[in-house]
């Protein structure tokens, strides 16, 4: 097999300037879009939630937009057929001497909007699990809807919600190889650029595979962290488990 590991190793080990942009870009790209998605998914799930169906019908046509369609065509959609068509052209920003490009924006934007849809049934799932005496409690204690949501309900779905956050997240940081196609210079485009002036395709796609799989498996490590974090109020303490202990105990020896 014409295979070289020197090129293997070499970009695998000490990435030239463009690898390292690509992986940056790429890492920037996954966090900016999953912050939107995370934003508008709770927007989404709150007025979904809501007894008005003027809150509640807009939501399902987005919903059902974003998960019916390919998201290859709406990155395609918002970035090229919008400016074909007149609508809305993305211009590159000038943000105090750092040049955002109209693709990149395009990007994150297209990336957020399909995770919204997601991230909507989500966190809408999880604010259904919490037992609805919490509500009942918290308003009896005068709280308004918005202080009710934030300490109350919202702390109590977050446990329900972080495993399959960080599943989107993973997902996330793959789907970030479709911007691509609208120029956007990530990992996989800038190794595309270089298996162009190389022409050692074989190596350089598996290095990029091995790339993410790094970026998925550190993800992995930090989601388990988080959901042992998060998921820790769960579980009695080793104090409280040997108080309830003693007093079972003193229950059934009739003390």
């Amino acid at each position: 097999m014409n295979f070289n590991w020197d090129v293997f190793w070499h970009y695998l080990l000490q990435p030239s300037g463009v690898y390292l942009n690509g992986l940056w870009l790429t890492c920037v790209i996954a966090v900016l879009a999953m912050l939107l998605g995370c934003v508008l998914g709770l927007v989404a799930a709150l007025m979904r939630l809501s007894a008005s169906p003027f809150l509640q019908y807009p939501v399902r046509l987005y919903v059902w937009l974003m998960r019916g369609t390919p998201l290859l065509v709406q990155i395609v959609f918002l970035y090229t057929a919008l400016a074909a068509g007149g609508v809305f052209r993305f211009e590159d920003l000038s943000l105090g001497g750092f040049i955002l490009p109209g693709n990149l924006q395009a990007a994150i934007i297209a990336l957020g909007l399909n995770e919204g849809a997601y991230m909507a049934e989500i966190i809408r799932a999880g604010i259904n699990a919490v037992d609805k005496g919490q509500y009942e409690a918290g308003r009896c204690l005068g709280m308004t809807f918005g202080k009710l949501m934030r300490r109350i309900v919202l702390p109590q779905a977050f446990r329900v919600i972080v495993p399959p956050l960080g599943n989107e997240f993973n997902v996330m940081l793959k789907n970030t190889t479709l911007v691509s196609v609208i120029g956007v210079q990530e990992l996989l485009l800038s190794t595309q650029m270089v298996t162009s002036a190389t022409f050692r395709v074989f190596e350089l796609y598996l290095v990029v595979a091995l790339y993410f799989l790094l970026l998925t498996t550190l993800w992995g490590f930090f989601q388990r962290w988080l959901e042992a974090r998060f998921g820790r109020s769960d579980r009695p303490t080793p104090a409280a488990s040997r108080f309830f202990g003693r007093s079972a105990g003193k229950l059934l020896r009739g003390r």
